[in-house]
């Protein structure tokens, strides 16, 4: 007799056991047998059948009401046990794809690690926050050899594997450049081959890339249909737009941007940031861009690194904890 039916023999006993004593012991042995059922992968409707079978053993002249009722379960754990297979296929190929994607997410953060330069002159603040577990947002530092720092925010219109994949061609594309001896509208020109050539023509990218020169004081800067940052011109406490534009990287390989440039001096506050950050919302209505500028401006006496999380916090909240978008916000402060 093998164990399938020696279990059978057991749950018999122990169900006539059960109904003629009330005997807890009896379901202390059910509870084995089920384990036993699971190791030797006993489907709930077999379970169902072998249940039937005891009690026609048990009770021969049982009611045809309770035979038919029985039969009635049966079928019912027939379907379940179809549904109940299926769900577990497609549990275990969730499971396999969210590895897979943990796997990818931890390869795009390490790939895309830009690390944020040190200087006497420039306080920088940044934060990047996936609202999923990849990122579509990306930013960029570079320190040149004369103190140059370049800054690069861009944002990719697709998600997910894809757009991790896009982003990571723009980063080592960017690192082959010689970026302190490039202009930023020739750097953006440049990507902007590299993304309409290479990248699916479904995903563009807008990117907004400047260039601070210690030996001028100026901020140099070119943008690719990104979403306008701020300028905070500390002698006059007051906020203006960036005024940038020009075609988004990937849709026509001769387009050509503009550099523009502006004087930078100490206190002054540069303010680039996403979509993520302007779309915020408070329930379905979008923020408006003062009151993004009102919440800098509560934190700006502190170092820029507490700025942008402050900020960041204060749009997390109101949000109830839920991005939307990626959120990313960069900010250079001068400080001498």
């Amino acid at each position: 007799m093998d164990t399938k039916d020696l279990d059978a023999r057991s749950y018999t006993d122990l169900l006539k056991r059960y109904i003629e004593t009330s005997d807890e012991q009896a379901l202390y042995g059910a509870e084995q047998i089920s384990k036993s059922f699971i190791k030797n992968h006993i489907s709930p409707e077999e379970i169902v059948h072998l249940h039937i079978q005891s009690l026609l053993e048990i009770y021969p002249e049982i009611s045809n009401q309770i035979q038919l009722s029985m039969n009635f379960l049966l079928e019912a754990m027939i379907a379940y046990g179809l549904a109940h297979q299926e769900y577990q296929i497609l549990r275990e190929k969730q499971l396999k794809i969210k590895s897979e994607i943990d796997v990818a997410a931890g390869m795009q953060s390490m790939l895309l690690q830009s690390d944020v330069p040190n200087t006497e002159e420039i306080d920088i603040g940044v934060i990047s926050v996936p609202a999923n577990q990849m990122n579509g947002d990306y930013h960029h530092f570079v320190k040149g050899k004369d103190g140059a720092i370049s800054i690069a925010i861009a944002d990719i219109i697709g998600k997910g594997i894809p757009a991790a994949l896009s982003m990571s061609m723009i980063k080592y594309a960017m690192d082959s450049f010689p970026e302190s001896e490039m202009s930023t509208n020739a750097i953006l020109a440049s990507l902007n081959r590299v993304v309409e050539r290479n990248v699916d023509p479904s995903m563009f990218i807008t990117m907004f890339y400047a260039q601070y020169k210690p030996t001028t004081g100026k901020l140099y800067y070119s943008s690719a249909g990104h979403e306008p940052g701020f300028f905070y011109r500390s002698k006059t406490k007051s906020f203006q737009e960036f005024e940038a534009s020009g075609l988004v990287l990937g849709v026509d390989p001769d387009t050509t941007y503009v550099q523009s440039e502006l004087d930078i001096e100490k206190d002054d506050m540069v303010i680039l940031l996403t979509d993520g950050v302007t779309e915020c919302r408070k329930g379905e209505t979008f923020i408006e861009r003062d009151e993004i500028l009102e919440v800098i401006k509560t934190f700006m006496h502190l170092p820029a690194q507490e700025i942008v999380n402050h900020v960041y916090r204060y749009f997390e909240r109101i949000q109830n904890f839920q991005l939307r978008d990626d959120f990313t916000l960069v900010i250079l402060k001068k400080v001498v």
